[in-house]
């Protein structure tokens, strides 16, 4: 059966268009139409292993090697690529016209690596074509990389969960838990100041679920296979449970640690969702993932509020000017509200500006623990338990607050990520093909580019298809 599906490494030129006009936008790992919020494009990280953008022939006159030219992760100018191509067309232009008969010019160096020109003292006018052909390859390929990064802003989106649930295996999985981990074992400190313990084991028992969940699926009995991947589903609920309570208990303590209970229980309902797609098990899989988005969805709704603050005019104080604007305090009241713009939004901060000017102590005195805790500020002349008059806290407070928008921004993104899971489920169900069919897409004959960090699933028209919350 012939799936009604194009996959590619290259970003379309109308959907591009569409990015670039705003017909178009990126939500997590959609690309959906602004209007009917129909999807046009799934994104999916493509591996990391480099795949030279141009192939070679042993009848090539020129064997080109390139290496290391991530345009996108590493920012190199195209630019410059060309005309590291130019200089290497010029150096030929003057070896032709001396008409030598054997000439070896090596040690040309393109993009940071050194390419070997073997050539006769024929064929020059081809070897310059082949040169411009390569040039302007390249070119294309940069401002497409470019582009994309720009318009998609993957790259600069922070993110515990990947694009694609394709992409979020076991092993991920427990890498990303791994890095939680971390992260609460160094918020110990803090929290033993305020005399608060934090219970870690629970950890344990979500490894012990991964383990489980890496063996069944290498398992060639089916019936073992079954056995071990809900013995391993039953640890993922049990995590679910246990994090749900701690985000809860997290949320009314108004601690520094809530973001990564929440990112914790994502992680567990990812896990479970995922042993469910291995069984391909689809709407058990999508069942549990809409369950576990309305409930993420409710407690980062009340995270976002906490870490708004009492007075959200705070994040447009002059001193964030290069760092936080009213566009990027929008997208986080969209987020909350899709129908809020920029105008609505300056309407509600217009008198929070004035308050925060004249009750500017007394919103000080409400900044939650989560942003920063009165312990963590040290001794001053006026005692342990410094005050808003101080200016110690104040300054600690205000260095805080791009930090803290930084991760309002990183939660709603990986939210975003976690409710787009829910469309491929969707579209596997009503494309009608298995959930390993769908990890195996790839482009079938189109060689990835050097630097090409996405892949793009586009259907044959837009699909109707929403997350469920």
């Amino acid at each position: 059966m012939t799936i009604p599906l194009t996959v590619t490494f290259t970003l379309a030129s109308w959907i591009a268009k569409g990015l670039q006009d705003g017909t178009l936008v990126r939500v997590g790992g959609v690309i959906i139409n602004a209007t009917s919020k129909h999807i046009v494009t799934w994104l999916r990280e493509s591996n990391n292993s480099p795949i030279s953008a141009l192939s070679s022939s042993p009848n090539n006159l020129l064997n080109l090697a390139f290496s290391g030219a991530n345009l996108v992760a590493s920012g190199t100018n195209a630019a410059a690529t060309r005309q590291g191509l130019a200089d290497v067309s010029g150096r030929l232009s003057k070896v032709e016209q001396t008409s030598l008969g054997n000439i070896a010019v090596s040690g040309v160096n393109l993009i940071g690596t050194v390419a070997n020109v073997a050539i006769s003292g024929k064929g020059f006018a081809d070897v310059n074509g082949r040169l411009a052909g390569i040039e302007n390859q390249l070119g294309e390929i940069g401002e497409n990389l470019q582009f994309t990064q720009g318009f998609l802003q993957v790259t600069t989106a922070a993110s515990i969960l990947n694009l694609g649930v394709s992409v979020m295996g076991f092993a991920v999985i427990a890498q990303r838990l791994n890095e939680l981990e971390k992260r609460l074992k160094q918020a110990e400190e803090l929290l033993n100041k305020v005399n608060r313990k934090i219970d870690l084991s629970f950890y344990a028992n979500f490894h012990a679920g991964i383990e489980l969940a890496l063996n069944a699926f290498t398992m060639t009995k089916p019936e073992n296979r079954r056995s071990s991947a809900l013995q391993a589903i039953n640890r993922f609920l049990e995590a679910e449970h246990i994090y749900k309570d701690y985000t809860v208990n997290e949320l009314s303590q108004k601690s520094p640690i809530i973001d990564k209970y929440i990112l914790t229980l994502s992680l567990a309902y990812i896990a479970e969702a995922r042993c469910h797609l291995e069984l391909e098990e689809h709407e058990t899989a999508l069942r549990r993932f809409q369950e576990g988005a309305k409930f993420i969805r409710l407690l980062l709704h009340k995270y976002i509020e906490l870490m708004l603050t009492s007075n959200p005019a705070a994040y447009l104080h002059p001193q964030f000017k290069s760092q936080i604007d009213l566009h990027k305090l929008t997208q986080i009241y969209q987020w909350i509200d899709p129908n809020f713009n920029e105008n609505t939004v300056f309407e509600m901060q217009r008198e929070n500006m004035f308050k925060l000017t004249q009750s500017h102590d007394e919103w000080l005195s409400s900044l939650p623990s989560a942003i920063v805790d009165r312990s963590e500020i040290q001794w001053g002349i006026f005692g342990g338990n410094p005050t808003p008059f101080t200016g110690r806290f104040e300054k600690e407070a205000y260095k805080r607050l791009p930090q803290v928008f930084e991760v309002m921004e990183s939660m709603i993104e990986t939210n975003r990520r976690f409710e787009s899971y829910q469309t491929e489920l969707q579209a596997i169900s009503q494309l009608g093909i298995s959930f390993h069919d769908w990890l195996k897409l790839s482009p079938s004959t189109e060689i990835k580019p050097e630097g090409a960090e996405l892949m793009y699933i586009i259907p044959s028209k837009p699909l109707e298809l929403q997350p469920s919350i």
